[in-house]
């Protein structure tokens, strides 16, 4: 005959978590998803970082022209921005390649134009609209993103000559 001896460390107590509390903490949760729901879809109590702004952004479409250069003009206007002599540029050149590669594997045409933003802080990017790519220039070093810096000065020349 076994006798088993009953230590007070192997006595388990089942004390139950008051259930009050529960529900006030999934209440609180529940509460705090719909507010940040709510501020999410209408703004309020949020706020906005003014240097999250681009400076300007330029609608512009590229093209290849038979002797090798790429004519860059203004989306909204048609008028040329600024062309780039064959065999120069290479960096913007393999950057509008490879967007256009991928445009063409999405079959993706030409009409929607990219965007060049110039931000506040210095950057420039590349946005293609169509496939939702950004390529952010600065990455590359400012040797590479020259071409692109002309290609805002440009633009912004030809949009400050459409004003006046």
């Amino acid at each position: 005959m076994s006798d088993q001896v009953h230590s007070p460390a192997h006595h388990h107590h089942h004390t139950q978590f008051p259930k009050g509390v529960l529900w006030a903490a999934a209440a609180l949760i529940a509460f705090s998803i719909a507010l940040a729901g709510l501020g999410r879809m209408t703004g309020v109590g949020t706020l906005e970082n003014p240097e999250a702004a681009p400076r300007a952004v330029f609608a512009l479409h590229f093209a290849d022209g038979a002797d090798g250069s790429v004519a860059i003009t203004d989306a909204e206007t048609g008028a040329l921005v600024l062309a780039l002599e064959p065999g120069t540029n290479g960096f913007a050149r393999s950057v509008l390649r490879g967007l256009a590669r991928e445009r063409k594997l999405e079959a993706i045409g030409q009409t929607v134009p990219f965007q060049v933003a110039s931000w506040a802080d210095g950057r420039l990017t590349l946005e293609d609209p169509a496939t939702g790519r950004v390529v952010e220039l600065n990455a590359f070093g400012a040797t590479q993103i020259e071409t692109f810096a002309r290609i805002v000065a440009a633009a912004t020349a030809k949009r400050q000559e459409g004003t006046q």
